[in-house]
């Protein structure tokens, strides 16, 4: 698929498959497993939103996204433990430039499961989506200069670091600074080979 041909992309999510997670479309049934992560102060502590105070907050935020699906707008995947089929996070396309071929991505994970690779383990396979079934030249991400755990994931996946965005956004009353980091085509393809000669050579 190229990008003239991605019209329906958001809005037909398909299922994304690990070895741990499964990524999904989320569902109005996700509320709770969402608030439980969400309404924790530390996991909102680093992004642009405050916690959920209640399930509505929870159920208002999937009605939003499940609109936005709709709609054809970029969107994130539901980050699903295959174990036990709980929602633990979300990740996805938080905008696209078709024109330009580039896409920004965002994720956040429940507390209870960091430290695990388990998000550089979805991010990866948002990224493999952006560039080979979206054809994507670029893909970026940014984070606070504070999240550490963040900026972390984004190595882990093969972004590079570019500079520091200076007041980029006001949040919670505050204007911050961000760390951009992106990932090119040519740089994912690169890595991608230097994955498969060793894996050829593990064979």
């Amino acid at each position: 698929m190229n990008l003239s041909s991605a019209n329906n992309i958001f809005r037909k999510l398909p299922v994304i498959e690990t070895s741990r997670l499964r990524l999904r479309k989320l569902l109005l049934r996700d509320a709770a497993d969402m608030f439980e992560y969400a309404s924790l102060p530390e996991v909102a502590e680093n992004l642009t939103w405050e916690c959920h105070r209640n399930i509505s907050d929870s159920l208002h935020y999937l009605r939003m996204i499940l609109k936005q699906y709709e709609d054809n707008l970029p969107s994130p995947w539901g980050i699903v433990l295959k174990d036990n089929g709980k929602l633990i996070g979300t990740v996805g396309f938080n905008s696209v430039s078709y024109q330009n071929a580039f896409a920004e991505v965002g994720y956040v994970l429940s507390r209870h499961y960091w430290g695990n690779g388990l998000m550089s383990e979805a991010l990866s396979e948002v990224v493999k989506f952006g560039f080979e079934v979206m054809n994507l030249n670029r893909i970026e991400a940014t984070c606070n200069t504070q999240n550490r755990r963040s900026e972390s994931v984004m190595k882990k996946c093969g972004f590079s670091f570019e500079g520091i965005l200076r007041g980029r956004l006001l949040v919670k009353n505050k204007f911050l600074d961000l760390k951009m980091y992106s990932i090119m085509k040519s740089e994912y393809l690169k890595m991608k080979k230097s994955e498969d000669v060793v894996q050829n050579e593990k064979a």
